[in-house]
């Protein structure tokens, strides 16, 4: 009888030992038991409110979506991938729980990367973001203009939109002050090129030095590391793009312009874009009179139609615009 005592004694402490070691059969025997603990656990927590992980279930089933990958279109050439979106419904039932019935149910969800990505695509422009993407940016070309920079500065501010500007390194040069407000309300700041020109007529040493030159003034006075090239009036070849592209830098276009410069009235402007804007769309604008009197219609009618308003750089990522209570 003392024997047998000794020998459970000493299987207990082998087993208390074995628990303090990374490797051996006390390792495969509890490796084998931490998924049955679990289920077992997720089967109590089950069985405690059916009503509510069917809820859940629901929800996952109507938001669960497949990651989309990058690709060149046709028309649109380089279109940005879109996270897909999956639903932790285990974690989603453990912190309802937690929180109880009084609050609100907040879905925990987690983003898919796709497998091929807006890099992957190779030196191509880009005229839109993923057409699955609830969100518009604002492309603000600035090489004049400025009577009308800050009153459309203070619209985006009481709107809570942040635009991007695609700055001429030359005006950049003579209005470093202006500049830094726009970098000052928080707004992204891009390039597009130093005087001006057509890309397309430009030699290739010229039409890098264009690029180059913008970006490296970016860097100086603002401190931005510069990541889009917007051509100056659109014009542009595929050296250009390459060009671009040897500098570190995405070629982007427009999917809609607002064609501010022949000064349209700001009601004709406001209903252009509110009827025309759609997810994933680049809207071309300037410090117009026009413009800065359609701005905040702009912005509200956008929003009507259930779009947000991002950067470029918010708009190209695959990054997923996330629905109301989730975490």
């Amino acid at each position: 009888m003392k024997t047998e005592k000794a020998a459970i004694v000493l299987a207990c402490m082998a087993i208390v030992i074995g628990l303090g070691s990374s490797d051996g059969p006390i390792k495969d025997m509890l490796a084998d038991l931490k998924p049955q603990t679990e289920l077992a656990v997720w089967n109590e927590l089950q069985s405690g409110d059916a009503d509510l992980l069917k809820r859940i279930e629901d929800q996952a089933a109507k938001l669960n979506a497949a990651p989309v990958d990058a690709a060149v279109d046709r028309v649109w050439k380089a279109v940005p991938g879109y996270n897909g979106l999956e639903v932790d419904v285990e974690a989603t039932y453990r912190h309802a729980l937690l929180k109880g019935p009084e609050d609100r149910l907040r879905l925990i969800v987690r983003q898919i990367r796709p497998k091929v990505s807006l890099e992957d695509l190779g030196a191509q422009p880009i005229y839109r973001g993923n057409p699955g993407k609830p969100m518009v940016s604002l492309m603000i070309n600035v090489a004049w203009g400025n009577e009308y920079l800050v009153p459309m500065l203070d619209i985006l501010d009481q709107e809570k939109v942040k635009a991007t500007f695609f700055l001429d390194g030359s005006w950049l040069k003579k209005n470093r002050e202006l500049a830094q407000e726009i970098q000052k309300r928080g707004h992204e700041l891009e390039n597009h090129a130093y005087t001006h020109p057509n890309m397309s007529t430009l030699s290739r040493a010229r039409a890098t030095a264009e690029i180059e030159k913008t970006k490296a003034l970016l860097k100086e006075s603002l401190g931005v590391d510069n990541k889009w090239f917007a051509p100056p009036s659109g014009d542009f070849d595929q050296e250009t793009v390459e060009i671009a592209a040897s500098l570190g830098l995405k070629t982007v276009l427009w999917t809609l312009d607002t064609v501010d410069w022949r000064h349209p009235s700001p009601e004709s402007l406001v209903q252009k874009i509110s009827s025309k804007a759609a997810p994933g769309t680049l809207i071309l604008m300037h410090p117009t009179d026009s413009s800065s009197q359609a701005l905040q219609g702009m912005i509200r009618g956008i929003r009507a139609k259930g779009l947000q308003l991002g950067t470029v750089s918010e708009t190209l990522s695959a990054e997923r615009v996330l629905p109301g209570e989730v975490e």
